[in-house]
């Protein structure tokens, strides 16, 4: 392994992912570069939206996970990736691609990424963040409906007829794979510090 880390954080929709991911960046700014599975969800520029709407994007097979091994690796080698970019208001991947360069620290987030064992194994620290599901509905509604230019009935029925089967069927299972859980998300100070400290001591070293 090289002395880039590789942190993991994963956890249900809505449960503090990504703001747990945004403190730590406060705290570290550009030492750390964070690679979000979302943005590999599989190209469907074959199907009308109506069609893509209805696919599941909460199972493992809905995402491109072999091409993400394959980026943290060459991030782990000191390489750039071009890491394609998703659009949720079309439910699609664009063709435009972000180029993340290989920094000490490396953040992956995304509700399965603990799901996939390839993946696992190129983490060195997995953080799994809980939070309760009616506060992570809420939340996802808010989000879909104010940044992803959703309805609210289609949030709805996502969630009732995909995303909470997939939550329990997947992504509450992969929390055993997890080193360190955290309820609250990102307002758990002492789960923060506890990381902090350990991403600054991998950067002293």
């Amino acid at each position: 392994m090289s002395d880039i880390m590789v942190i993991g954080i994963a956890g249900g929709t809505g449960s503090g992912k990504t703001t747990f991911t945004k403190r730590l960046i406060q705290r570290f700014g550009t030492e750390v570069s964070v690679v979000h599975h979302d943005n590999y969800y599989k190209a469907h520029h074959d199907m009308p939206y109506e069609q893509r709407a209805k696919l599941n994007y909460d199972h493992p097979n809905a995402f491109d996970t072999e091409l993400l091994v394959e980026h943290l690796k060459q991030l782990r080698r000191g390489e750039s990736i071009q890491c394609p970019v998703y659009d949720y208001s079309i439910h699609d991947r664009t063709d435009k691609t972000v180029t993340i360069k290989p920094t000490r620290v490396v953040v992956v987030e995304g509700i399965l990424i603990f799901a996939s064992r390839e993946l696992c194994e190129l983490m060195d620290v997995k953080i799994f963040v809980e939070t309760d599901a009616d506060v992570r509905i809420l939340r996802r509604i808010v989000r879909d409906v104010r940044d992803r230019g959703r309805s609210l009935e289609s949030v709805i029925d996502q969630y009732l007829t995909t995303v909470k089967p997939m939550h329990e069927q997947f992504v509450e299972p992969s929390k055993r794979n997890a080193d360190l859980i955290v309820p609250q998300g990102g307002h758990n100070q002492v789960a923060l510090d506890m990381v902090v400290e350990r991403v600054r001591a991998h950067l002293k070293g």
